[in-house]
């Protein structure tokens, strides 16, 4: 029999925050695509709006190659013309939903099921991409990291995904590759961030270099994204957006901007393509705003079984370092859990945990396959009692991530491949 630790994945909460961030966006009071003088543009990649559901579909010739299913598409092809941010958005901003880190632990295969009704999926990993298109998403992909070596340019033409543009030598790649077809790209602007990107004084010549490819038959659409390092705190995204909007100043194409931060705080910004993550999970980005205040459900819950209990006397310890020592005498229960799982060892005593129903706390560390936890408030708790280490039951993974000093995220992205996952409707 296995060990009783599991977690579960909710395709319907998946859905549901889906909807709920889609829902935020389209009631936020509009604003010039990318916000007055920036890049604005309308339609998305390729001019198509393309999830699982309302995408034209795309089917693979004799060589595995991906095509769209019918002339009239426009898939990969060039996108109408597009106005500038004066511009009104003609639409509601269209959500790449996040699909990167085995979607935040969720997996790739549940994830897509969750959000069939996305516009595209955008992801690091060109695998992951592969078993998308192999798995029947028609829509579009994004690699948000583009790629890593000239090689995987080939298998980007094949399954027809969409690339971020980050450097030059993203840039020399391109230039030296042979494309079956036109591919898309989102040109990066590092705004501020420091991470990905080219620095404003270069970005106009790489947009120039990326339209010459262009007018050679190599490139179909070249989009604009940055990346907000601050949308989830007091700083916002002023700044950013600022640089943004005067560095593609009158440049034609889509514009990605909005992360979930962002995507929740900053809707009015949206522009032409989101890319929520953390907040389709249903986790929050923010330190001041839970996720369940936005309407978001968690997809995620962390699940156990007590497989021990021990009478401690007062002044007894427990666990390694005998880093808690009871202050009088206290039952407490051994649950099948530890960092070997995923869950985190520096969690201190007093983190939040959820033993047959009701609410107490993590005692000492965390070892490698077990946590205690004090059995005060659940006198009636015995070995097969179950517990919830997070996700269900009002205990949320942001409070016991807060309590551990980290980020939902983390927790999500870190359960381990020996914990099972069931997937829940």
């Amino acid at each position: 029999m296995p060990r009783p630790i599991y977690a579960t994945v909710s395709r319907s909460a998946l859905a549901h925050n889906l909807a709920t961030v889609r829902q935020h966006l389209a009631s936020a009071p509009g604003e010039a695509a990318g916000g007055a003088g920036g890049a604005g543009g309308v339609g998305g990649v390729g001019g198509v709006a393309g999830g699982a559901a309302g995408s034209e579909a795309l089917r693979a010739d004799a060589s595995g190659a991906f095509h769209p299913s019918s002339p009239s598409s426009r898939f990969g092809e060039a996108a109408p013309a597009a106005t500038t941010a004066s511009a009104p958005a003609s639409a509601p901003p269209r959500i790449w939903a996040v699909i990167k880190a085995n979607a935040y632990g969720h997996g790739i295969e549940r994830a897509m099921a969750g959000f069939s009704n996305a516009d595209g999926l955008a992801m690091l990993d060109l695998a992951e991409a592969v078993r998308c298109r192999e798995a029947g998403w028609v829509g579009p992909i994004l690699l948000l990291e583009g790629v890593f070596e000239p090689a995987d340019l080939d298998i980007v033409g094949r399954y027809h995904l969409t690339i971020a543009v980050t450097t030059d030598e993203h840039l020399d790649m391109i230039e030296h590759a042979r494309f079956a077809r036109p591919v898309d790209v989102f040109l990066k602007l590092n705004s501020g961030m420091n991470r990905l990107g080219f620095v404003p004084a270069d970005y106009r010549d790489a947009f120039q270099r990326l339209s010459g490819f262009a007018q050679r038959g190599k490139i179909a659409t070249v989009g604009h994204m940055t990346h907000f390092s601050t949308a989830d705190g007091p700083d916002g995204i002023s700044e950013q957006l600022g640089v943004f909007r005067s560095v593609t100043h009158g440049l034609r194409g889509p514009i990605s901007l909005c992360n979930s931060a962002a995507s929740l705080r900053y809707p009015e910004v949206a522009a032409d393509w989101v890319r929520p993550g953390i907040a389709l999970y249903g986790s929050t980005p923010f330190d001041d705003r839970s996720a369940e205040s936005y309407g978001l459900k968690p997809a995620m819950a962390l699940r156990s079984a007590l497989i021990g209990t021990q009478d401690v006397p007062a002044g007894g310890s427990v666990g390694y370092g005998a880093a808690f020592r009871a202050p009088s005498p206290m039952r407490i229960g051994v649950v099948a859990c530890g960092y070997a799982d995923g869950y985190p060892r520096h969690a201190g005593t007093g983190t939040p945990v959820v033993v047959g129903g009701v609410r107490t706390r993590l005692v000492g560390r965390v070892s490698m396959d077990m946590l205690a936890v004090d059995l005060t408030p659940v006198p009636g708790a015995h070995v097969g009692t179950p517990v919830t280490l997070w996700g269900a039951e009002g205990l949320s993974v942001d409070e016991v991530a807060h309590a551990a000093g980290t980020i939902g995220y983390e927790l999500l992205c870190a359960v381990a491949p020996r914990v099972a996952v069931r997937s829940e409707a």
